[in-house]
């Protein structure tokens, strides 16, 4: 399948011939920006040592990223839809190239939190652009196949970022697990430029800069009243005044887009029930998601003890079941024989079932911790690309960099909400049990003036984690319910139609 003379790809019905192939090369750079994100959590422990990181400071390495990509997303999306998706993806891999160095060098926690942020534009460009191209390359028949197989990728990458971290930081300094972003990206671009056709909107839409600055500002200051809420308290005028200004501009963003008769985001695809049930559920499955691995690795390297490389290891079987159900097709069988509702529906309380697990039996050791990352990786392997694939397949193929937008922009907002609010469970809960001040549980520990006073605090500490992994498990069944019932609905009316017509 060639592209036309404007560089958009003609219709789909026999797939672009290399289309497998070029799948790989998008997976590897998507791939690049999730393992930057789960080796960081990883590395918690030795940058609290070497950079005299805070808990603040650490949420803030984590969260300047999706601040910044979550207020880019669908600006990044449109402009992929309108300038050429594959020219957005070499830039989007050039940018965290860039970013990844300059993080990889960075001595002081300020200089990180910014290198994160500056990384944050090219992962925008990157997380709307490849799940774009996957939509255009393949028929609708392999559509489900080929975003299970991305999906499996982000979860690979979800997973095995711990690993990777653990070995990293047990042969090198921190600075490496940002540094080895760097051939990986080299690789990707070349690949890129190689394989990947060019693709754009064929209709070569005005594009909505109102709409592009409304949306930046409104989801940033959504966003950063997320991140600030748990630290300065969700009453405060740190988190009020950006809570307000997220309101108002995302308001008059709604309001702005149903008006022009060229939207960046056209509102009417809330109308649909398939995009609204996909798109909730998204969001909760990421809140208990994103929060619930923050919380897990400093479980296993603070409580259980074990180190980087041990606690990376002891997270792999969640990556391994999901890349396992998907690289095979199970998973797109299971979800074809239940339905999408359903599908969805038993994976997230298949993955709920794994974060009760993990809260409820991890204690006593690594078999509850075992039992609870193989269903969650269980029900993600099942869940996630069907969600994925309703929200992208509500929306027109030309606008497929929005929907992609729209998809990365849930998925991040659930994921820093899940940090902010899961870690403030944590935080809230440790602070009610212990009597000593201090920021972090290594904080606690220092100032702990026995054995027993240190056993104290850690058990402290891990009843803090408990709580905080049920408070996700219930987003995560919520999450189920909601999706499954606007889903089934909407495939009820849309058959209503079929008959009618």
């Amino acid at each position: 399948m060639s592209t036309s003379p404007q560089g958009t790809l003609p219709d789909q019905a026999q797939g672009h011939p290399q289309r497998w192939l070029i799948l790989g090369v998008i997976c590897l750079a998507q791939l690049t920006v999730l393992l930057d994100n789960t080796v960081l959590n990883v590395a918690i422990p030795s940058l609290t040592r070497e950079l005299g990181a805070s808990t603040s400071d650490i949420q803030w390495m984590i969260n300047a990223y999706s601040l910044v990509q979550s207020g880019l997303l669908l600006t990044a999306g449109s402009a992929a839809d309108r300038y050429g998706r594959k020219r957005m993806l070499v830039a989007g891999l050039v940018l965290f190239g860039v970013g990844s160095l300059v993080a990889g060098l960075a001595d002081s926690t300020g200089q990180l939190i910014a290198a994160r942020a500056g990384m944050g534009v090219g992962g925008a460009l990157l997380m709307t652009t490849t799940l774009a191209v996957a939509m255009q390359i393949f028929t609708p028949e392999e559509q489900p196949k080929a975003i299970g197989i991305w999906a499996a990728v982000n979860s690979l990458g979800f997973a095995t970022g711990p690993l990777i971290g653990g070995f990293m930081l047990n042969h090198f300094w921190w600075g490496a697990i940002f540094l080895i972003n760097i051939p990986v990206a080299a690789l990707g671009l070349v690949a890129v430029v190689a394989l990947v056709p060019e693709s754009k909107n064929p209709t070569g839409d005005r594009p909505d800069l109102i709409g592009a600055v409304l949306s930046t500002i409104g989801m940033s200051s959504l966003v950063f009243a997320i991140i600030s809420g748990p630290e300065h308290g969700w009453t405060s005028g740190r988190v009020l005044a950006p809570a307000t200004v997220a309101i108002v501009v995302l308001g008059a963003f709604a309001y702005w887009e149903s008006r022009i008769p060229y939207p960046m985001l056209d509102m009417h695809f809330f109308r649909n029930r398939r995009f609204t049930g996909a798109v909730a559920g998204a969001v909760l499955i990421t809140f208990g998601m994103g929060g619930s691995l923050f919380l897990l690795t400093q479980h296993m390297q603070f409580v259980l003890g074990y180190g980087p490389l041990e606690a990376g290891l002891r997270t792999a079987p969640l990556a391994l079941a999901i890349v396992a159900l998907n690289f095979t097709g199970v998973a797109a069988k299971w979800s074809a024989r239940l339905g999408t509702p359903l599908a969805i529906g038993l994976g997230m309380t298949a993955m709920a079932a794994g974060l009760v697990s993990i809260a409820t039996v991890a204690s006593g050791g690594y078999a509850g911790t075992l039992l609870g990352l193989l269903l969650i990786g269980t029900g993600a392997a099942v869940a996630s690309p069907a969600m994925a694939h309703a929200i992208m397949s509500s929306i027109p193929p030309e606008k497929a960099g929005v929907g992609a937008g729209i998809n990365g922009t849930v998925a991040e907002f659930g994921q820093g909400l899940g940090v902010a609010v899961l870690g403030a469970v944590l935080n809230s809960r440790f602070a009610a049990l212990v009597s000593v001040a201090a920021v972090s549980l290594p904080g606690a520990l220092a100032e702990a003036g026995s054995a027993a006073e240190r056993v104290r605090i850690t058990e402290a500490f891990a009843s803090g984690l408990e709580t905080s992994q049920l408070v996700g498990a219930v987003a995560v069944l919520l999450g189920g319910v909601v999706a499954a019932v606007l889903l089934r609905r909407a495939e009820r009316a849309e058959s209503e139609v079929g008959v009618v017509a």
